[in-house]
């Protein structure tokens, strides 16, 4: 079967960035366990800028497989990009990822794909590496602490965010948009647009070939995206709540300082133009004010947003699916 065969059941994506050592290995074995599944499927492999030889061995591989679909990016682009690519390009009714480090075991796909059809409410499985194989204090203890503070700012509890093996129902992926580094919250994402979501624990290997390619500074770009995650979720269509009442507070002290400051100098003929409490007054009846505006603002991009392509500000619950 053509991998954009309508018919077509399962689109794995798997992002490679500087695999080359690990590709024929994570080809064969998710070919192979697809094929114990017995459903049509699609290999989307997304070289993300690879530096290596990951480009020639993905044609090389791709020209003995047609249900293999190597795309390639220009350049570096990052996780999420990768995988937007490739749920851009992926034709399945599931959509499944997994990392292509092999450390996720493709054997794991063909009980999740069975999950997915005897829980037809169910939209979203992701794994869980219960028993993760990484150094304790580099890898799992930051990542432990993340997944806690991810659970409690986007209300999603998750065991294990970052773990790429997920299932998803092609619906909940058309309607996301990923940038940044937003892949780890796909989860909050889909739960945002009505997704129901389980979490299944799943096998975990160590890497045996090539370099991890994260580093401490992935922290820091996950709490920037935490911060916009949170915003997301409770202001997209109310940014002058957001705005406008730090605004407020701001502006309210300020002319509250201002005010006393106004009647020392009526009231008590007190010199004011010196002081460091004027400058601080007038600072935040400033700040406040911009920040106003800033939610007004938002206020008219919101509605430039959805008004002139009709697309709606809410969404509407699916009918229950029936069990096959």
């Amino acid at each position: 079967m053509r991998p954009d065969s309508p018919a077509l059941k399962v689109s794995v994506v798997i992002p490679v960035f500087n695999e080359e050592a690990n590709l024929a290995d994570l080809v064969a074995r998710v070919g192979a366990a697809m094929q114990r599944s017995g459903r049509s499927f699609e290999l989307i492999l997304v070289d993300d800028g690879s530096r290596d030889g990951s480009a020639a061995a993905l044609e090389a591989l791709a020209a003995e497989r047609p249900w293999l679909k190597p795309l390639y990016l220009i350049r570096n682009y990052g996780q999420s990009a990768a995988l937007q690519a490739g749920f851009d390009a992926a034709h399945g009714e599931i959509i499944v990822t997994l990392d292509g480090d092999l450390q996720n075991e493709p054997d794991d796909v063909p009980e999740l794909l069975k999950m997915m059809d005897q829980r037809p409410d169910i939209d979203v499985i992701s794994g869980w590496r219960k028993d993760r194989q990484d150094r304790a204090v580099s890898r799992k203890l930051p990542s432990m602490v993340a997944n806690k503070v991810i659970s409690r700012v986007t209300g999603v509890e998750l065991h294990d965010y970052g773990c790429a093996l997920k299932v998803y129902r092609a619906e909940i992926i058309g309607g996301l948009r990923l940038y940044g580094e937003l892949h780890r919250f796909i989860p909050a994402l889909a739960a945002e647009v009505g997704a129901n979501i389980v979490e299944v624990p799943v096998r975990h290997h160590a890497r045996t070939r090539g370099a991890s390619k994260y580093g401490i500074d992935r922290t820091f770009r996950v709490l920037l995206d935490l911060l916009w995650i949170k915003f997301l979720m409770r202001f997209l269509h109310r940014p002058l709540q957001a705005f406008g009442g730090v605004g407020l507070s701001l502006g309210a002290i300020g002319f509250v300082t201002l005010g006393w400051l106004t009647f020392e100098k009526l009231a008590m003929g007190r010199d004011i133009g010196g002081r460091p409490l004027l400058l601080l007054g007038v600072l935040l009846v400033l700040i406040g004010v911009q920040l106003i505006a800033t939610g007004l603002i938002g206020e008219i991009l919101t509605r430039i947003y959805h008004e002139p392509q009709g697309r709606p500000q809410y969404l509407l619950r699916r009918q229950p699916r029936k069990s096959l």
